[in-house]
Protein backbone atom coordinates (compact mmCIF):
# COMPACT_ATOMS: atom_id res chain seq x y z
CA UNK A 1 0.00 0.00 0.00
CA UNK A 2 1.32 3.70 -0.28
CA UNK A 3 0.02 7.32 -0.10
CA UNK A 4 0.39 8.39 -3.49
CA UNK A 5 -3.09 9.41 -3.87
CA UNK A 6 -3.84 10.65 -0.36
CA UNK A 7 -0.82 13.17 -1.03
CA UNK A 8 -2.02 14.11 -4.15
CA UNK A 9 -5.44 14.61 -2.87
CA UNK A 10 -3.85 17.22 -0.63
CA UNK A 11 -1.94 19.13 -3.18
CA UNK A 12 -4.31 19.11 -6.25
CA UNK A 13 -7.32 20.80 -6.70
CA UNK A 14 -8.42 17.94 -9.21
CA UNK A 15 -6.99 14.76 -10.49
CA UNK A 16 -8.06 13.40 -13.81
CA UNK A 17 -8.39 9.56 -14.23
CA UNK A 18 -8.44 7.43 -17.04
CA UNK A 19 -11.43 6.98 -19.81
CA UNK A 20 -13.17 3.53 -20.81
CA UNK A 21 -11.71 0.10 -20.14
CA UNK A 22 -13.89 -2.53 -21.92
CA UNK A 23 -14.92 0.13 -24.76
CA UNK A 24 -11.15 -0.27 -25.49
CA UNK A 25 -10.58 -3.81 -25.42
CA UNK A 26 -13.14 -3.78 -28.00
CA UNK A 27 -12.07 -1.75 -30.17
CA UNK A 28 -8.56 -3.77 -30.02
CA UNK A 29 -10.31 -6.85 -30.51
CA UNK A 30 -11.82 -8.43 -27.52
CA UNK A 31 -15.38 -10.37 -28.17
CA UNK A 32 -18.45 -9.73 -26.92
CA UNK A 33 -18.87 -12.39 -23.81
CA UNK A 34 -15.12 -13.12 -23.28
CA UNK A 35 -13.76 -12.24 -19.76
CA UNK A 36 -11.37 -9.41 -20.64
CA UNK A 37 -9.29 -10.63 -17.34
CA UNK A 38 -7.73 -12.80 -19.68
CA UNK A 39 -6.46 -10.65 -21.49
CA UNK A 40 -4.04 -10.00 -18.52
CA UNK A 41 -2.61 -12.98 -19.44
CA UNK A 42 -2.96 -13.86 -23.18
CA UNK A 43 -2.18 -10.13 -24.65
CA UNK A 44 -0.19 -8.53 -22.19
CA UNK A 45 1.04 -6.05 -24.46
CA UNK A 46 -2.29 -4.71 -25.34
CA UNK A 47 -3.36 -3.99 -21.32
CA UNK A 48 -0.08 -2.20 -21.53
CA UNK A 49 -1.32 -0.26 -24.43
CA UNK A 50 -4.53 0.40 -22.44
CA UNK A 51 -2.90 1.85 -19.11
CA UNK A 52 -0.53 3.68 -21.56
CA UNK A 53 -2.72 5.40 -23.73
CA UNK A 54 -4.59 6.90 -20.82
CA UNK A 55 -1.26 8.35 -19.05
CA UNK A 56 -0.29 9.50 -22.49
CA UNK A 57 -2.68 11.32 -22.65
CA UNK A 58 -2.47 12.96 -19.24
CA UNK A 59 -3.83 11.12 -16.82
CA UNK A 60 -2.96 11.19 -13.44
CA UNK A 61 -4.67 7.81 -12.02
CA UNK A 62 -5.79 5.15 -14.39
CA UNK A 63 -7.83 1.31 -13.24
CA UNK A 64 -6.59 -1.69 -13.74
CA UNK A 65 -8.00 -4.65 -16.16
CA UNK A 66 -10.03 -6.50 -12.83
CA UNK A 67 -13.26 -4.91 -13.15
CA UNK A 68 -14.51 -8.52 -13.30
CA UNK A 69 -12.31 -10.44 -11.99
CA UNK A 70 -13.78 -11.56 -9.03
CA UNK A 71 -14.42 -15.06 -8.19
CA UNK A 72 -18.31 -14.48 -8.64
CA UNK A 73 -17.96 -13.37 -12.39
CA UNK A 74 -15.08 -15.32 -13.11
CA UNK A 75 -17.28 -18.49 -12.47
CA UNK A 76 -18.87 -17.59 -15.82
CA UNK A 77 -15.86 -18.68 -17.60
CA UNK A 78 -13.95 -21.19 -15.64
CA UNK A 79 -11.55 -18.75 -14.07
CA UNK A 80 -13.14 -18.50 -10.69
CA UNK A 81 -9.88 -20.14 -9.52
CA UNK A 82 -7.88 -17.51 -11.03
CA UNK A 83 -9.11 -14.06 -9.58
CA UNK A 84 -6.23 -13.36 -7.04
CA UNK A 85 -3.55 -14.44 -10.40
CA UNK A 86 -5.63 -12.78 -12.60
CA UNK A 87 -5.86 -9.45 -10.66
CA UNK A 88 -2.69 -9.24 -9.36
CA UNK A 89 -1.12 -9.28 -13.17
CA UNK A 90 -3.46 -6.83 -13.92
CA UNK A 91 -1.96 -4.76 -11.18
CA UNK A 92 1.53 -5.67 -12.62
CA UNK A 93 0.86 -4.60 -15.66
CA UNK A 94 0.10 -1.25 -14.56
CA UNK A 95 2.66 -0.86 -12.27
CA UNK A 96 4.85 -0.87 -14.82
CA UNK A 97 3.52 1.60 -16.68
CA UNK A 98 3.37 4.11 -14.09
CA UNK A 99 6.92 3.86 -12.67
CA UNK A 100 8.15 4.27 -16.45
CA UNK A 101 5.69 7.66 -16.90
CA UNK A 102 8.10 10.46 -15.62
CA UNK A 103 5.47 11.73 -12.87
CA UNK A 104 3.40 10.81 -10.37
CA UNK A 105 0.70 8.20 -11.10
CA UNK A 106 -1.83 5.85 -9.27
CA UNK A 107 -2.59 3.10 -9.98
CA UNK A 108 -5.92 2.28 -8.80
CA UNK A 109 -6.97 -1.90 -8.61
CA UNK A 110 -10.74 -1.83 -10.02
CA UNK A 111 -13.09 -4.22 -8.33
CA UNK A 112 -16.42 -4.25 -10.25
CA UNK A 113 -19.87 -6.05 -8.74
CA UNK A 114 -20.06 -9.85 -8.13
CA UNK A 115 -23.11 -9.74 -10.50
CA UNK A 116 -25.29 -11.32 -7.85
CA UNK A 117 -27.93 -10.16 -5.58
CA UNK A 118 -27.26 -9.37 -1.90
CA UNK A 119 -28.97 -11.37 0.85
CA UNK A 120 -32.32 -11.25 1.59
CA UNK A 121 -33.38 -10.65 -1.64
CA UNK A 122 -30.73 -12.72 -3.18
CA UNK A 123 -28.71 -15.58 -2.20
CA UNK A 124 -25.00 -13.83 -1.85
CA UNK A 125 -24.47 -13.50 1.98
CA UNK A 126 -22.46 -10.68 3.50
CA UNK A 127 -19.92 -12.88 4.53
CA UNK A 128 -19.40 -14.41 1.21
CA UNK A 129 -19.11 -11.35 -0.49
CA UNK A 130 -16.71 -10.09 1.68
CA UNK A 131 -14.74 -13.29 0.66
CA UNK A 132 -15.00 -12.62 -2.64
CA UNK A 133 -13.92 -9.07 -2.45
CA UNK A 134 -10.68 -9.93 -0.47
CA UNK A 135 -9.58 -12.31 -2.66
CA UNK A 136 -9.76 -9.88 -5.00
CA UNK A 137 -8.05 -6.98 -3.21
CA UNK A 138 -5.12 -9.08 -1.63
CA UNK A 139 -4.35 -9.90 -5.91
CA UNK A 140 -4.45 -5.95 -6.55
CA UNK A 141 -2.07 -5.33 -3.68
CA UNK A 142 0.38 -8.17 -4.53
CA UNK A 143 0.55 -6.53 -8.18
CA UNK A 144 1.34 -3.28 -6.47
CA UNK A 145 -1.67 -1.19 -6.82
CA UNK A 146 -1.93 2.08 -5.14
CA UNK A 147 -5.60 2.18 -3.91
CA UNK A 148 -8.08 -0.60 -4.33
CA UNK A 149 -11.43 2.00 -6.52
CA UNK A 150 -14.77 -0.17 -6.47
CA UNK A 151 -17.30 0.94 -9.11
CA UNK A 152 -20.49 0.37 -10.88
CA UNK A 153 -21.89 -0.89 -7.64
CA UNK A 154 -25.48 -0.51 -7.25
CA UNK A 155 -26.46 -2.28 -3.84
CA UNK A 156 -25.56 -0.32 -0.41
CA UNK A 157 -24.47 -3.97 0.97
CA UNK A 158 -22.34 -5.16 -1.41
CA UNK A 159 -20.73 -1.54 -0.80
CA UNK A 160 -19.98 -2.05 2.50
CA UNK A 161 -18.80 -5.76 1.91
CA UNK A 162 -15.92 -4.28 -0.58
CA UNK A 163 -15.03 -1.71 2.07
CA UNK A 164 -14.73 -4.78 4.59
CA UNK A 165 -12.51 -6.96 2.83
CA UNK A 166 -10.63 -3.57 2.12
CA UNK A 167 -9.54 -2.96 5.71
CA UNK A 168 -8.77 -7.23 6.15
CA UNK A 169 -6.59 -6.39 3.10
CA UNK A 170 -5.21 -2.80 4.73
CA UNK A 171 -5.65 -1.26 1.43
CA UNK A 172 -6.75 2.46 0.96
CA UNK A 173 -9.63 2.80 -1.56
CA UNK A 174 -12.30 4.71 -3.28
CA UNK A 175 -15.84 4.03 -3.88
CA UNK A 176 -18.22 4.55 -7.17
CA UNK A 177 -22.10 3.58 -7.44
CA UNK A 178 -24.17 3.91 -11.16
CA UNK A 179 -27.15 6.26 -10.73
CA UNK A 180 -28.58 4.89 -14.07
CA UNK A 181 -32.18 4.57 -13.14
CA UNK A 182 -33.73 8.01 -13.00
CA UNK A 183 -31.42 9.76 -10.60
CA UNK A 184 -31.02 6.21 -8.47
CA UNK A 185 -28.89 3.06 -8.84
CA UNK A 186 -30.79 -0.17 -10.09
CA UNK A 187 -31.46 -0.99 -6.27
CA UNK A 188 -32.81 2.46 -5.52
CA UNK A 189 -30.32 4.59 -3.82
CA UNK A 190 -29.95 8.21 -4.37
CA UNK A 191 -26.77 10.62 -4.26
CA UNK A 192 -28.05 11.68 -0.66
CA UNK A 193 -28.32 7.90 0.06
CA UNK A 194 -24.60 7.36 -0.60
CA UNK A 195 -23.65 10.23 1.40
CA UNK A 196 -25.55 8.79 4.55
CA UNK A 197 -24.06 5.21 3.78
CA UNK A 198 -20.48 7.02 3.14
CA UNK A 199 -20.27 8.93 6.67
CA UNK A 200 -20.86 5.91 8.57
CA UNK A 201 -18.45 3.04 6.98
CA UNK A 202 -16.18 2.28 9.51
CA UNK A 203 -13.65 1.87 7.15
CA UNK A 204 -14.36 4.87 4.53
CA UNK A 205 -12.97 5.78 1.27
CA UNK A 206 -10.53 8.21 0.16
CA UNK A 207 -13.17 9.37 -2.42
CA UNK A 208 -16.64 8.57 -3.10
CA UNK A 209 -18.89 9.10 -6.15
CA UNK A 210 -20.51 7.51 -9.39
CA UNK A 211 -19.23 6.42 -12.35
CA UNK A 212 -21.24 5.38 -15.98
CA UNK A 213 -24.68 6.03 -15.61
CA UNK A 214 -26.61 7.14 -18.12
CA UNK A 215 -24.71 10.66 -20.15
CA UNK A 216 -22.55 13.44 -18.43
CA UNK A 217 -25.70 15.81 -17.79
CA UNK A 218 -26.96 13.39 -15.34
CA UNK A 219 -23.59 12.52 -13.12
CA UNK A 220 -22.89 16.27 -12.90
CA UNK A 221 -27.13 16.17 -11.37
CA UNK A 222 -26.20 13.32 -9.11
CA UNK A 223 -22.47 15.10 -8.10
CA UNK A 224 -24.61 18.38 -7.46
CA UNK A 225 -27.06 16.26 -5.57
CA UNK A 226 -23.58 14.90 -3.29
CA UNK A 227 -21.96 18.54 -2.91
CA UNK A 228 -25.17 19.66 -1.73
CA UNK A 229 -24.72 17.55 1.34
CA UNK A 230 -21.55 18.86 2.17
CA UNK A 231 -19.27 15.57 2.87
CA UNK A 232 -15.84 15.88 3.75
CA UNK A 233 -14.58 13.29 1.61
CA UNK A 234 -14.00 14.07 -1.65
CA UNK A 235 -15.99 13.43 -4.35
CA UNK A 236 -15.33 11.89 -7.85
CA UNK A 237 -16.96 12.02 -11.35
CA UNK A 238 -16.39 9.50 -14.00
CA UNK A 239 -19.21 9.85 -16.64
CA UNK A 240 -19.77 7.89 -19.97
CA UNK A 241 -18.65 10.03 -23.09
CA UNK A 242 -22.49 10.96 -24.31
CA UNK A 243 -25.34 8.47 -25.00
CA UNK A 244 -24.58 4.98 -26.69
CA UNK A 245 -25.92 4.77 -29.90
CA UNK A 246 -26.20 1.38 -32.09
CA UNK A 247 -24.37 2.10 -35.46
CA UNK A 248 -23.10 -0.46 -38.28
CA UNK A 249 -23.44 -3.03 -35.73
CA UNK A 250 -21.67 -1.47 -32.79
CA UNK A 251 -21.84 0.22 -29.85
CA UNK A 252 -20.52 4.27 -30.47
CA UNK A 253 -20.65 6.79 -27.84
CA UNK A 254 -21.92 10.23 -28.97
CA UNK A 255 -19.90 12.62 -26.75
CA UNK A 256 -16.84 14.77 -28.53
CA UNK A 257 -13.61 15.45 -26.92
CA UNK A 258 -15.02 19.51 -26.95
CA UNK A 259 -17.96 18.18 -24.75
CA UNK A 260 -16.20 16.04 -22.74
CA UNK A 261 -13.76 19.18 -21.81
CA UNK A 262 -16.71 21.03 -20.85
CA UNK A 263 -17.87 17.80 -18.63
CA UNK A 264 -14.69 17.92 -16.70
CA UNK A 265 -14.57 21.92 -16.16
CA UNK A 266 -18.27 21.80 -15.18
CA UNK A 267 -17.56 18.97 -12.76
CA UNK A 268 -14.84 20.56 -10.79
CA UNK A 269 -17.60 23.42 -10.63
CA UNK A 270 -20.28 20.69 -9.01
CA UNK A 271 -18.15 20.19 -6.34
CA UNK A 272 -15.31 16.83 -8.27
CA UNK A 273 -11.96 16.69 -6.91
CA UNK A 274 -11.60 13.30 -9.11
CA UNK A 275 -12.66 13.47 -12.60
CA UNK A 276 -12.72 11.31 -15.47
CA UNK A 277 -14.60 9.24 -18.05
CA UNK A 278 -16.02 6.06 -17.99
CA UNK A 279 -17.52 4.44 -21.12
CA UNK A 280 -16.52 5.69 -24.73
CA UNK A 281 -13.96 7.72 -23.36
CA UNK A 282 -10.59 7.71 -25.43
CA UNK A 283 -7.66 8.98 -25.20
CA UNK A 284 -8.82 11.82 -27.47
CA UNK A 285 -11.47 12.65 -24.78
CA UNK A 286 -8.64 12.72 -22.30
CA UNK A 287 -6.54 14.80 -23.97
CA UNK A 288 -8.85 17.47 -24.53
CA UNK A 289 -10.04 16.86 -20.64
CA UNK A 290 -6.75 17.87 -19.24
CA UNK A 291 -6.03 20.36 -21.37
CA UNK A 292 -9.35 21.99 -20.53
CA UNK A 293 -8.88 21.31 -16.40
CA UNK A 294 -5.09 22.97 -16.68
CA UNK A 295 -6.95 26.40 -17.94
CA UNK A 296 -9.76 26.14 -15.78
CA UNK A 297 -10.49 28.11 -13.04
CA UNK A 298 -12.88 26.91 -10.30
CA UNK A 299 -16.43 28.69 -11.31
CA UNK A 300 -19.75 29.07 -9.48
CA UNK A 301 -21.85 25.90 -8.70
CA UNK A 302 -23.55 25.50 -11.79
CA UNK A 303 -27.39 24.91 -12.16
CA UNK A 304 -29.46 22.49 -13.89
CA UNK A 305 -30.46 24.76 -16.67
CA UNK A 306 -26.41 25.37 -17.42
CA UNK A 307 -25.82 21.75 -17.22
CA UNK A 308 -28.37 20.58 -19.68
CA UNK A 309 -27.71 24.13 -21.88
CA UNK A 310 -23.92 22.80 -22.11
CA UNK A 311 -23.75 18.75 -22.18
CA UNK A 312 -27.58 17.94 -22.87
CA UNK A 313 -31.07 17.61 -21.77
CA UNK A 314 -31.61 14.38 -18.50
CA UNK A 315 -32.44 11.30 -19.31
CA UNK A 316 -35.10 11.79 -16.58
CA UNK A 317 -37.15 14.35 -15.03
CA UNK A 318 -36.20 13.45 -11.25
CA UNK A 319 -32.96 13.29 -9.96
CA UNK A 320 -34.06 10.29 -7.42
CA UNK A 321 -34.63 12.33 -4.34
CA UNK A 322 -38.29 13.67 -4.41
CA UNK A 323 -39.08 9.48 -4.67
CA UNK A 324 -40.53 9.62 -8.20
CA UNK A 325 -38.25 7.23 -9.68
CA UNK A 326 -39.19 3.69 -10.68
CA UNK A 327 -39.00 0.99 -8.40
CA UNK A 328 -35.70 -1.17 -8.47
CA UNK A 329 -34.86 -3.15 -11.04
CA UNK A 330 -32.74 -6.47 -10.30
CA UNK A 331 -30.61 -6.82 -13.79
CA UNK A 332 -26.97 -6.33 -13.17
CA UNK A 333 -24.75 -5.06 -16.64
CA UNK A 334 -21.20 -4.92 -17.29
CA UNK A 335 -19.59 -1.38 -17.78
CA UNK A 336 -17.75 -0.52 -21.01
Amino acid sequence: MTNALKRMLAERSWILTDGATGTTLFNMGLSSGDAPELWNVEHPDKITALYKGAVDAGSDLFLTNSFGGNGARLKLHGAEKRARELSRISAEIGREVADRAGRPVIVAGSVGPTGEIMAPLGELTHELAVEIFHEQAEGLKEGGADVLWVETISAPEEFIAAAEAFALADIDWCGTMSFDTAGRTMMGITSADMVKMVEKIKNPPLAFGANCGVGSSDILRTVLGFSAQAPEIPIISKGNAGIPKFVDGHIHYDGTPELMSQYACLAVDCGAQIIGGCCGTTPDHLRAMRRALESHTKGARPTLDTIAQTLGSFSSVSDGTDGAAPSPRRTRRRKD
